[in-house]
């Protein structure tokens, strides 16, 4: 068999590669310091890859979003799946069984226990069980629009192995996809009830009931998924804006506090924090994340502008008025709410001209507005 071998240790990747040759697998044996390459790998070579061992965490892409990946794609889907884990803890496996991952191996493994994993996966792959093949029958007929007839091969699958989870987690999906909500809640709520890591169908339920604008129970649901598996960023967006419409700044806070903390070095999930934050008021959280984005970005006028208004918001004049005209001299265009930000932070200063400048300009876009009359007033 030809394997592909991801971690972004370069010292478990040789050992890895070193066990395999012991136990004498492996034609070709492919490494990728990250998900990222790993993915770029498998778009050149994945028809001849057979097996993919990878660490979860990982820089860049991880272990649990090359796994979402590979199941998506038709030709990669069932390549079996062993994910490595510095500690099999109930987030990591339950994200990593939401992409059914095929098997666990936690760090530091020997050479026999890396043996004993394969064979066992590989055992699966040509003896699947009878309710496997009606899932992937399933699948199969719902790619091709035959959502009736994949309704019917999941049931099979349920009659199958009515202790799993996941196929009334399935049968929940299709109905949900179907229109059959009352239907669709059952097979979710059957689903928890089987596995209370099924985060899946916690998301779903919150879905559900967020559509029914039964916001107390969408809360509840969503909550519990996210104290499943914290590290999924939709879900945790699409919570914490279900807090903010329900007010509960502080618990929106927590969740997109703790996105950051998982997402630290991406900069989309920091825009995307930063721009939520921004909008619903969160200053303290809009600001740390403009922070970590000027470090990457520092000539973005636009980051200088939110920064700025952010820091002048909060009373730091000081720093505010340093991003606010950075946000100038690089040449911001929204006009208005920068001059009075400047102009507020120049009076608070007590540097009446200044504040009398910024205030001039801003009275210039819009003669009427009341917050510069009372800054004009208050300069003489």
């Amino acid at each position: 068999m030809n394997f592909l071998v991801v971690d972004d240790m370069d010292n478990m990747r040789r050992s890895i590669r070193a066990m395999l040759q012991i136990i004498n697998y492996g034609k070709k044996i492919y490494e990728a310091p990250n998900g990222q390459v790993a993915w770029e790998i498998l778009g050149k070579y994945g028809e001849s890859i057979d097996f993919i061992i990878s660490e979860c965490a990982m820089p860049v892409m991880s272990g649990t979003e090359l796994l979402h990946r590979i199941r998506l794609d038709k030709k990669l889907r069932n390549i079996p799946f062993l994910m490595i884990t510095a500690e099999a803890n109930m987030g990591v496996v339950a994200e990593a069984a939401e992409y059914d991952v095929d098997g666990y191996l936690t760090k530091p493994f020997v050479t026999a226990s890396l043996e004993h994993k394969i064979k066992e996966l590989l055992h699966k792959v040509f003896h699947p069980d009878p309710y496997i093949i009606h899932l992937r029958a399933s699948r199969t007929f719902e790619e091709k629009g035959d959502l009736k007839k994949a309704i019917d091969e999941a049931q099979k699958a349920l009659k199958n192995n009515p202790r799993s989870s996941r196929p009334y987690r399935e049968l929940g999906r299709l109905f949900f996809k179907d229109g059959k909500k009352n239907e669709s809640l059952v097979f979710f709520k059957k689903a928890i009830k089987i596995n209370r890591l099924d985060v899946s169908s916690f998301h779903f339920l919150g879905r559900i009931y967020y559509r029914r604008k039964q916001l107390d129970k969408a809360v509840y649901y969503f909550s519990k998924a996210m104290q499943i598996s914290p590290r999924d960023s939709k879900r945790a967006l699409k919570f914490a804006r279900l807090l903010l419409q329900e007010d509960k700044k502080t618990e929106a806070s927590n969740v997109l506090r703790l996105l950051l903390k998982q997402n630290r070095y991406d900069s989309i999930i920091l825009d995307q924090v930063a721009s939520l934050a921004f909008d619903h008021s969160l200053h303290n959280l809009a600001i740390k994340c403009l922070e970590s984005m000027l470090k990457n970005d520092p000539d973005s006028p636009v980051l200088h502008k939110k920064l700025g208004i952010m820091l002048e918001k909060k009373g730091f004049y000081h720093k505010a008025v340093t991003h606010l005209e950075q946000a100038v001299e690089k040449g911001d265009e929204d006009g208005i709410n920068l001059f009075l930000s400047l102009a507020r932070a120049y009076l608070h200063l007590k540097r009446i001209i200044l504040a009398e400048k910024w205030a001039g300009q801003a009275r210039r876009l819009a003669p009427d507005n009341a917050e510069v009359k009372r800054i004009m007033d208050a300069c003489l």
